[in-house]
Formats: structure tokens, C-alpha cells, sequence
């Protein structure tokens, strides 16, 4: 029974192959108003209507079908792009923040290579590594101590010039007071041929110093250089050595009714972005030098 069956199969299946062939035969030997061209163009006519209606009412699901793919690939695109983007902007910050802090390093290094670095110390290299939390710029905190020498009332420098003093020492830390700090003075000289005063800060104002009790009279020229005058007595002694570049004459207040001048300095150190400093160490012989001077 089951063989019957296939072989009925096959025998439509062959008989509608032939009926294939003869009907492609047909159709490609006859004219174009042949008879099944006339049944072909009938079909179409009948079934363009029902393909253009399918069209139309499929049109918005195949819209959202590739609306949707669009949306996906758009999400993955911008996912893409911003974490090239993240990227982009971390490698930047890290060349600019190395070309900074060459920068400053070239600047300490001619510092210490120059005529302005003063005799009988020894220089500390250090990092910044926390910053006063107000805006007025009064301390850093730097990442050396007492165990890489550094001590109390010891100068620190930047390329740029003086930054302030070493106010308070841990083994591998210290305190650094700038010289915008109120409490800050800094007795320093016009040069070359200038009138003395006191270097003090001006509150809430770190790019403006004041050079203070200069006798009236003495002629004092815009854009002159401030230094430290480090002055010497038998007992006593300057805690910043003479030389050290600490600002610009900017511009002069002079009052009729005062005894003194007010001379105002841009530092040349900039105080709101140090990040390598330098901490001005005594050597031992000029400490033996000292102690033995009269």
C-alpha cells in the first residue's frame, strides 16, 4: 500500500514537471499577444491591487522594524563614541599635565644652574601634594620631611622665584606657608641699587604683594625685580638667603599723609599652580661657616 502511494507521488510529480516544461516551451515560443502572456497580464492586474494594499498597511511595521534597528545602532555608535571620547580626554589630561610638570622642573633646574641660587644650600626636590582649602592660597603640603632633611623655617622655591617657608615638619611631610599667607613677611630689596622694605600679603588677592616701608623719596621704577636682601646680624639671621627673585613692581601708592610708600609686586612664582617645589636646605659647612662667624 505505502509503495503504491509513493509511486502515485512521483507520477503527479513527474506529470506536473512536464506540464511545466511544455506550458515554459509554450510561453516563450508564442507571440507577446499569445494566449498565456493574456492569462499572465490578467494575473497582474488582478494581483497588483492586493500587492500595493499589503504594501501600504505592512509599510509602518517595516518603518518601525528599521526605525527600531537605526535606534540600536545609533545607542551603539554613541556608546562608542564616548568612550573614545573619555578616553581621548585622559590621555590629554595626562600630556598636559607631564608638560607641566617639565615645565616646572626646567624652571627649578635653571634655578639651581643660575648666579640667583644662593650659596651654602642644598636643594630638596618635592611634589605638592594638598593645597590650602580657601582662596587665598595661605599653604601647600608637599611630600618630603624631616627624614629627607627638611626642617622648620627653611626656604621653598619654585622655578619662578621665593613660594614662602617650611612652617611645619613630619618624617615624610611638611607644611609649606606661602608668602600670601597673612602672617607671611619677607624682607627684600629693589634692585640693584633699591630701597629695603617688608614683602606682606594682600588679603584675598595671591597675584598682588605689597612692599611696604620704603621711604618716600626713593625713586622706585615700574617693572623693577624684587629679591630677598637676606640681612645678617652677629645674633641674628635672615631666614631667607639674599637673592632669591620674589616679584615685580607693578605699581606705586604714595600718600601724602603716610610716612612710607606702598610698592605693590606680581610674585614671579605662580602660587595657585605649583606642583614641584623646591626646599632650600642648609649644607654643613656653611652651618659650620656660620657658627663660627662672629
Amino acid at each position: 500500500m505505502y509503495k503504491k502511494s509513493v509511486r502515485r507521488r512521483r507520477a503527479v510529480l513527474a506529470l506536473l514537471v512536464s506540464l511545466s516544461i511544455a506550458l515554459l516551451t509554450v510561453y516563450f515560443g508564442e507571440s507577446a499577444s499569445g494566449g498565456l502572456h493574456a492569462v499572465q497580464r490578467g494575473f497582474l492586474e488582478v494581483m497588483a491591487p492586493l500587492q500595493e494594499g499589503a504594501s501600504r498597511a505592512l509599510k509602518p511595521v517595516s518603518d518601525l522594524v528599521g526605525w527600531t534597528g537605526d535606534v540600536i545602532d545609533a545607542k551603539s555608535e554613541n556608546e562608542d563614541l564616548k568612550q573614545q571620547n573619555e578616553e581621548l580626554r585622559a590621555q590629554l589630561a595626562a600630556a598636559q599635565t607631564a608638560e607641566r610638570d617639565a615645565r616646572q622642573l626646567r624652571g627649578l633646574v635653571g634655578f639651581n644652574e643660575s648666579a640667583r641660587f644662593p650659596d651654602g644650600h642644598d636643594p630638596v626636590p618635592a611634589r605638592v601634594i594638598g593645597r590650602s582649602p580657601t582662596v587665598w592660597y595661605s599653604a601647600i603640603t608637599i611630600d618630603k620631611g624631616s627624614d629627607q632633611g627638611v626642617r622648620d623655617d627653611q626656604p621653598v622655591v619654585s622655578g619662578a622665584g621665593l613660594v614662602g617657608r617650611v612652617s611645619d615638619v613630619a618624617p615624610d611631610a611638611a607644611r609649606v606657608t606661602l608668602i600670601t599667607d597673612h602672617t607671611s613677611g619677607v624682607s627684600a630689596q629693589i634692585v640693584p641699587d633699591g630701597p629695603n622694605g617688608l614683602v606682606k600679603a594682600t588679603v584675598g588677592n595671591p597675584n598682588d604683594l605689597i612692599l611696604d616701608f620704603v621711604q618716600k623719596g626713593r625713586a622706585v621704577r615700574r617693572g623693577a625685580t624684587v629679591v630677598t636682601s637676606g640681612w645678617r646680624s652677629s645674633r641674628l639671621e635672615s631666614l631667607f638667603p639674599r637673592g632669591i627673585p620674589v616679584g615685580r613692581v607693578s605699581r606705586v601708592d604714595s600718600d601724602e599723609r603716610e610716612l612710607y610708600q606702598r610698592v605693590h609686586l606680581k610674585p614671579f612664582a605662580d602660587l595657585r599652580e605649583l606642583d614641584v617645589v623646591e626646599v632650600l636646605t642648609r649644607n654643613t659647612g656653611a652651618v659650620q661657616n656660620a657658627q663660627a662667624s662672629p
